[in-house]
């Protein structure tokens, strides 16, 4: 379960100011004092040791803010400024999705195992003993610690201390990622492996220190809408969980921000319900053993990446985003689509598709509409659609394999769900991979309770939950 946390209020806040900087024609002038402004001397720092620390923090978190990985010298030698004039300028994106802040990650642990004041210093000294590197030396006080530039985290001095004086302290980010694909580096920083990422984006809501970002879109949209195009937004069925407020406010809200048009992206989920429900048709008929959804950009990047062997069970009908974006293309071709969401993987999968321009996430979206001073409850509802329940309903997990049902194309088969992408789901999805399937089809959601859950949300769990169902109620 995410909790709402101070690292979110902090990147909220950083967005809005860049929104508000952007709209005031001021981004390149004042980007360079925005860290004093936020800390002055007056102000307390945030957990850090003083308010230099804390500037210079921000100073490298605006950069995948602005767009950019953060670079592996110190910005001081390459102001904010320069970044926000290449942001200002650039024509495409870059290639990363993900990037870590590496001053705002060395505050996390450098080893899984800390020695506490539980050690009594006994005479048998069995961690010192069983130690294969030799990282455990006495203290002057006479009990041990564990040197940390030298310990390699095996664990053996834990199982040795008769005491239980050694604990085991989880790497957050580590520990959340599924895959494996977040380690420390030789100087402590975490580093993201793209060739295991599935960008579930666990790692991110994880840090405690808020040191995980994706390279965000935000300044490149504000640029084209800056521009008079024809700008559209896609918005994911999980914005009936964002807020309280009728959708149809939300919606008007969003036109507001500058957007040429609002769509839901339901429509393009009733165009996967129809054709997942007729693939698995023919798939039973053709005896296939069994089929999984597709529509989860994050749990397609986990077969292609740590299962390849499940690629032909995976449905090849495209997702929602796909279908929409494929649709607004055709009626205008011109014009620049962005996707609205929760989720971290549809910008690996915007970028594969290469028909969706943008992609912002819904923390973003109510950033932006802070930064422009746009309230969803004081918006006149705009119309909406009429699209199926079913439609609106991928957002929730458990939602796809409803919407498959109702098509009843097929009379009669057995069905799973994997509810959110841990460790252990892993470990499911590579059963199915060998074929150990005790289902006909399976729906797969990478994050836990559906996209409502996102990592990208604006809200989190219970309450996201709540709003969906009111939402949903609402339309019905």
């Amino acid at each position: 379960m995410a909790y709402i946390n101070n690292v979110m209020i902090i990147r909220h806040e950083l967005i809005v100011r860049l929104v508000k900087l952007f709209n005031e024609g001021e981004l390149s002038s004042k980007i360079n004092g925005l860290p004093v402004e936020l800390y002055p001397k007056s102000r307390k720092p945030r957990g850090r040791c003083c308010i230099y620390k804390e500037r210079a923090i921000t100073r490298y978190k605006m950069l995948p803010l602005l767009g950019f990985e953060v670079p592996e010298g110190d910005i001081d030698l390459y102001p904010l400024q320069n970044y926000a004039d290449k942001a200002l300028q650039r024509e495409e994106q870059a290639d990363r999705i993900l990037t870590v802040v590496d001053e705002a990650c060395t505050g996390c642990v450098q080893a899984n195992y800390v020695v506490t004041n539980l050690c009594r210093g006994c005479v048998a000294s069995p961690c010192v003993m069983n130690c294969p590197k030799n990282a455990i030396r006495f203290t002057p006080t006479g009990q041990t610690e564990i040197k940390v530039e030298e310990c390699v985290n095996c664990g053996l001095c834990q199982k040795a201390c008769p005491y239980h004086a050694i604990i085991y302290i989880p790497i957050p980010c580590e520990e959340a990622c599924p895959v494996g694909a977040i380690s420390k580096n030789e100087k402590g920083v975490e580093e993201i492996d793209a060739d295991k990422c599935i960008y579930c984006g666990k790692c991110i809501t994880a840090c405690p220190f808020g040191a995980i970002f994706e390279l965000s879109a935000i300044i490149d949209v504000l640029k084209v809408i800056e521009q008079k195009q024809q700008v559209i937004a896609m918005v994911a069925p999980a914005i009936l969980a964002q807020y309280q407020e009728s959708p149809g406010k939300v919606l008007a809200a969003i036109k507001a921000v500058g957007f040429s048009d609002v769509v839901e992206v339901a429509r393009g989920a009733e165009k996967t319900a129809s054709h997942e429900a007729e693939e698995l048709r023919e798939k039973l008929e053709q005896n296939v053993s069994f089929m999984t959804t597709s529509c989860c950009p994050s749990y397609v990047e986990a077969v292609r990446k740590h299962a390849p062997g499940l690629l032909p069970h995976v449905s090849h009908t495209p997702s929602p985003m796909a279908y929409t974006a494929e649709e607004l293309r055709e009626k205008h071709p011109n014009a620049k689509l962005v996707f609205i969401g929760p989720c971290v993987a549809k910008r690996k999968e915007a970028r594969d598709l290469g028909s969706v321009d943008y992609v912002l996430s819904f923390e973003e979206l109510d950033a932006l509409m802070t930064g422009m001073e746009i309230k969803p409850e004081s918006m006149e509802a705009q119309a909406l659609e009429s699209y199926t329940m079913e439609s609106r309903g991928f957002a929730q997990s458990g939602g796809v394999l409803k919407a498959v049902l109702a098509e009843k194309k097929v009379a009669d088969f057995s069905y799973e769900q994997i509810d959110g992408i841990d460790k252990k789901a892993i470990k499911q999805i590579k059963l199915l991979e060998k074929g150990k399937n005790t289902a006909q089809f399976y729906e797969v959601m990478a994050c836990e309770g559906g996209c409502i859950s996102g990592p990208g949300a604006n809200v989190k769990s219970a309450k996201a939950k709540k709003n969906f169902i009111l939402s949903m109620k609402s339309l019905s």
